[in-house]
C-alpha cells in the first residue's frame, strides 16, 4: 500500500469532510451527529498539524488538533482527532497519522495530547496507547448521544520533547 501524508489544505475539506461523516455513521467516533462546514471546523481546530492520508485509491484518512482551552496557560494543550476512511480501517493508517501528528504537535510547541474516545472503540483506545498515551480515566454519562448517555475514557500524551525543562 502506497500512503503519502501531507498538511490538509481547505481544498482537501470534502475529502476529510465525507471520511468524517462515514465515522460519525459508526456511533462510536463523536458525540457530533454531522460534520460541519467547512468554516466552523476550520475556526475550531488548529491552523497547524492538519494531516490528511491518501492511498492509492484516493483519500484515506485524516488527523488535527483542537485547542484544548482558550486560556494562555493551556496553550500547549491539544484534543486530537483521527478519523480513517471505511474502506480503509484495520490496515494501520490511523496509528501512522497519530504518530505524525504527534510529530507536528511537537514541532508546533503542543506538549499535551489528550483523546476523550468512547470505551467501545477499542480500536482507537489500543492505538492510542500503542503511540504512548496513557488512561487517564473515565468520564461517565458526560454527555448524550443519540438519546443514550455515554462515557468517554479520557488518554492523554506528554510530549518528551516540549515543554520539559
Amino acid at each position: 500500500m502506497q500512503l503519502t501524508i501531507r498538511p490538509m489544505t481547505e481544498a482537501d475539506w470534502m475529502s476529510v469532510r465525507e471520511i468524517y461523516t462515514e465515522g460519525l455513521a459508526t456511533g462510536q467516533a463523536s458525540f457530533e451527529t454531522d460534520a460541519p462546514a467547512w468554516e466552523r471546523w476550520n475556526a475550531s481546530h488548529h491552523g497547524h498539524s492538519r494531516l490528511v492520508a491518501w492511498d492509492e485509491d484516493g483519500p484515506a484518512g485524516w488527523a488535527a488538533l483542537a485547542p484544548g482551552s482558550d486560556r494562555a496557560c493551556y496553550a500547549g494543550v491539544a484534543e486530537v482527532s483521527i478519523y480513517v476512511a471505511a474502506r480503509c480501517r484495520g490496515r494501520g493508517i490511523g496509528r501512522r497519522l497519530l504518530q505524525e501528528v504527534i510529530a507536528s504537535s511537537e514541532d508546533s510547541g503542543i506538549w499535551m495530547l489528550y483523546a476523550s474516545t468512547f470505551p467501545e472503540n477499542g480500536g482507537s483506545l489500543k492505538m492510542q496507547e500503542s503511540c504512548g498515551f496513557r488512561r487517564v480515566g473515565v468520564r461517565e454519562k458526560i454527555a448524550l448521544h443519540h438519546g443514550v448517555w455515554r462515557d468517554t475514557v479520557l488518554y492523554e500524551r506528554r510530549s518528551k520533547l516540549v515543554g520539559t525543562g
